[in-house]
Parts: structure tokens; sequence; C-alpha cells
């Protein structure tokens, strides 16, 4: 699990000296390095670009200057600033990893690369990266972008995401990474990846590595590295109630797991008869089929279809065509809605909550439909 390479060997060598040149040493979690900084930094920018990244991390280190901070904040409040980062697992794990940092270690980040990775959310690169980046210990990574240089460099066959073939770049990264100067390495493989060896036109003739670069000799670096396997997304679909009386909006909060965990959401019926039995049980007689849209998780589609109420305005029939009456026959309802935590969201004063992006961009057409 240790660097094995030399700084002075050809590969690391090029490498840090490209580094030395063009490499990126001006971002947020660079500068008053720190252990919990770069751990945040790494965890939010797991499956997430630097840009989008930079905004979060500011608006957090100023939120939660340290792990304790993090540790003893809310985790509505925590969720609150991801809300727009996505894979909120990654939210939860932090939160619960500080707390493991404030109670076992006294609010101090530990410097021992099993205990760093016994954190929950952690896996063996972001623990290298964080010890080496600030430590500058011995630990090589393997995040996408150097899985990428890798698998073009020595032209390894088949998708990362198959055990043997991230053993076979653990392996490599093993190899090629300094036991001195790993940061500047580390940071400078991320970069290459990141900015010249990029999933399309990568930039070979900038790039430190083209001399021995096999797949830039052979010309076929979109072979490399392999494409996970194609499948068709399954596609499910979700009837949102939007439930309004005096301006606020009725959410309820997730459980802490799954899709979503912990955030507030409008309550969610599985078919449009579901939801209209609630109205029907509810007594409310008119609502409103807002439009259609579309939002994609890694692993399926979600095709939701909102659903408005206004308690305080059921207007007559004659009035407004595009308000649609309950069916006065409407099946029994059997929906568990509103069992979990129930909250009135005021727009004007919003709390600090975590929102699902789905249901932060419907507040939004709420309010510009309510307020105007």
């Amino acid at each position: 699990m240790l660097a094995k390479s030399s700084p002075d060997a050809p590969f690391a060598s090029a490498v840090l000296t490209w580094y030395d040149k063009f490499g990126r040493k001006h971002l947020p979690w660079q500068q008053n390095k720190s252990l919990y900084g770069v751990w945040l930094s790494e965890v939010m920018l797991q499956q997430t670009q630097v840009a989008t990244v930079i905004p979060y991390f500011e608006r957090f280190v100023e939120t939660f200057p340290n792990v304790t901070a993090l540790a003893n904040a809310p985790l509505d409040e925590v969720l609150h600033l991801w809300t727009g980062l996505g894979y909120y697992a990654r939210a939860r794990n932090l939160h619960k990893a500080a707390q493991t940092i404030r109670d076992q270690y006294a609010g101090e980040f530990p410097t021992e690369f099993e205990k760093v990775l016994a954190l929950t959310g952690v896996g063996r690169s972001t623990a290298g990266a964080v010890l080496s980046s600030c430590l500058d210990a011995p630990y090589p990574i393997l995040d996408g972008n150097v899985k990428r240089v890798l698998a073009r460099y020595f032209t390894v066959a088949g998708w990362p995401g198959e055990k043997k073939v991230e053993d076979k770049l653990w392996q490599l990264t093993e190899e090629v990474t300094p036991t001195s100067q790993v940061a500047n390495f580390n940071q400078a493989m991320m970069d290459l990846g990141a900015m010249v060896c990029t999933r399309s036109k990568p930039k070979c003739n900038l790039c430190p590595l083209r001399a021995y670069c096999q797949a830039n000799l052979q010309q076929n670096w979109q072979d490399y590295p392999g494409k996970k396997p194609k499948k068709n997304l399954p596609e499910r679909e979700s009837y949102f109630l939007i439930l309004a009386s005096q301006g606020k909006v009725a959410l309820e909060q997730r459980e802490n797991s799954g899709i979503w965990g912990g955030l507030y959401c409008f309550p969610q019926f599985e078919t449009k008869d579901n939801l209209i039995a609630f109205l029907k049980y509810r007594g409310i007689r008119y609502y409103q089929e807002w439009t259609v849209f579309r939002h994609t998780f890694s692993h399926f589609h979600l095709d939701i279809y909102p659903i408005y109420v206004d308690l305080d305005f059921q207007p007559k029939d004659q009035e407004r065509a595009d308000w649609k009456k309950v069916a006065g026959n409407g099946t029994q309802y059997e929906s568990n809605v509103f069992s979990a935590v129930k909250y009135w969201y005021d727009p004007q004063n919003p709390e600090q909550i975590g929102l699902a992006t789905p249901v932060k961009n419907l507040l939004i057409q709420f309010i510009r439909n309510y307020y105007g």
C-alpha cells in the first residue's frame, strides 16, 4: 500500500517537473492546508468537478471552520449546505466521521493511515490523498483522473470498476508514486487527468508522459480506460404533492438512508390514483398539474409529476380552466404520506434544511407562481 518509486525515476521526474510549471497550486484547500480541509475537499471531489466544488467548500469551511464545529452541527444544517452537490450520502458520512473524530480523537484529525481509512465514507484513495497532501506521507492514490492516466500510459484494458482492473491500477500507482515529494506528485497526477489527459480530446502534445505513453504511441487513447458495460437505466415515476397554505409549503423529512436520505421533500405517491385518493380523503376538491420532468440518478431515471394544491384557494367550476376537480369516487386512501416529520417551509423565511435538487427547483417555481 506504500509508494515504491523515486522522485528521480523517469515517470515521477517527468510528472513532478510538469507540476512545478503547470500544476494547480491555488485551489482553496491548498491554502493554509490542513488535514480537515483536504479531507473535506476530497470527499466533495468524489464524482464532482473542481469548479463545482469550490463554492461549496468555501461555504463549508466558513460555517464549519474545524472538525468539531462540523460534528456539533445539526445534520439538517450540513445537508442544507450540501444541497445541489448531489450524492448526499457523502454529507451524512462526512458528518458521522466528524463526530467520530470529535469523540475518539478529541477533535484532532488522525494521522495514522488505518485510523483515517476507518472513518465513515473514507476509502483507500481518499485516506492516501489526505495524508500525502498534508504530511507528504508515501501513500499512492487512485481517483478517476489517476486511473485514466495510468490506464492510457500502460494500456490497461478493461473497465476500472472491475476488481481485477482496479487491482492492476493500484499496483501500477504504487510502482510509479515516489516515496518523497508525494504531495506534489499526487496533485500532479490529478491535475494531469483533469487538465491534459481528459476523457475526450486529450491534449497529448502537452503531456509530460507522451514519449512513453502506450495509448499515445498507438494512437488509441479512446480505448482506455475501458467503458462501463452499458445497460439501460430503468424508468420510475413519482407523484409529488405540492401542498400550500398561507404561502408555505408542506415538506417531510426522509429517513437517513437511501435516495435523498435526511433531506426534506414533498410528500410522494407511487401513482396518481393514490395521490388523488389522498386529496379526496382530506376533503380537497381541486388540484393543478404542473409540467412533468425527469431527474436521473446513477442507476435509474425518475419521472416526477408535480401536483399543486392551494388549501386557501379552491376555485369554482367555472374559474381557472387549468385546475382539475378531484374525482368523487377516488379509490380508498392507503398511502402512508405524512408519516415522516412534517414541516411547513416558508420560502420568504427559509430555514437551513437540506433539500433535494428537484424539490429546490419546484420551490423556485412555487415562489414565482405565488409571489410573482
